[in-house]
């Protein structure tokens, strides 16, 4: 079963996995009916929360569950996904990013999934049922460097494997407005150039949204939530159709937008 969709999903607050109020987190409950029906023979999840120096994938038989965030209600610190691993795809990426020119591949074989990948698939899959791996990024490389890697990882798609990015389209944790209900202008501003960006075909301006994209600094101080999409991009191929399929704001500054690509045939 071959599939021809990648996805980047805005994941935001962690908070998303139970307040009811978030308009995301109705979007995620609703994707296997409302956005994307097919059932993957396993997921690969390029999370934001896991940032190393090199590539490096989870290769775990079973996943814990791993709480990285503080200060949150307790009923999230009880909230479980026990996913099973995909121990057979990791070593599949491993095998495809080596073979693109990645000199060096990390398995890591104790990490369990963080967050940016539990929280969302929850929602999406909640039976926990479908083989996850979870990829690393690198936010001390660039845009065209994670898209270079979501290239390398494309023939995963003719196996079955859902290829999704996890990040948030715009990610200044400073900058968040807990009592403001209207979107920063700024914030705003680079949401909609990457919209016009993607929905254009213009990856390589996205590839280069620190120079191309209006207060691409401000948006993104530190790019590890911003590179999950140029994975997920580059998987899609660079003829591929962008679509955006949610958007909503949170705190003042907090972009929920997310995007399927659309490999052509």
């Amino acid at each position: 079963m071959g599939l021809k969709e990648t996805f980047y999903i805005s994941h935001g607050s962690p908070t998303l996995c139970i307040d009811e109020t978030i308009p995301a987190r109705h979007f995620l409950k609703s994707w296997k009916e409302k956005v994307y029906g097919e059932r993957p023979k396993s997921i690969l999840v390029i999370s934001g929360h896991w940032d190393t120096d090199v590539p490096a994938v989870n290769t775990v038989d079973t996943h814990d569950t791993i709480y990285d965030f503080y200060g949150f209600p307790d009923a999230m610190y009880k909230l479980k996904y026990p996913a099973p691993g995909a121990p057979a795809l990791a070593k599949k990426v491993k095998e495809l990013l080596m073979a693109s020119g990645f000199k060096r591949v990390v398995e890591d074989g104790k990490r369990g999934l963080d967050h940016g990948a539990w929280v969302p698939l929850m929602l999406m899959y909640p039976e926990a049922d479908i083989p996850v791996c979870q990829l690393s990024v690198q936010s001390e490389k660039d845009g065209t460097y994670h898209y270079h890697m979501g290239k390398a990882l494309a023939p995963l798609k003719e196996e079955g494997v859902l290829i999704i990015g996890s990040g948030s389209t715009t990610h200044n944790l400073r900058t968040l407005q807990f009592n403001n209900t209207s979107v920063a202008p700024w914030a705003q501003a680079f949401d909609t150039w990457l919209r016009d960006a993607l929905l254009e075909g213009r990856y390589d301006d996205v590839n280069q949204f620190q120079e191309k994209a209006p207060n691409a600094r401000m948006a993104h101080p530190w790019p590890d939530h911003f590179y999950p999409l140029h994975v997920a991009m580059g998987a899609a191929g660079e003829n591929s159709k962008a679509e955006l399929i949610h958007e909503s704001w949170g705190l003042g500054t907090l972009s929920y937008a997310s995007y399927q690509f659309s490999t052509s045939d």
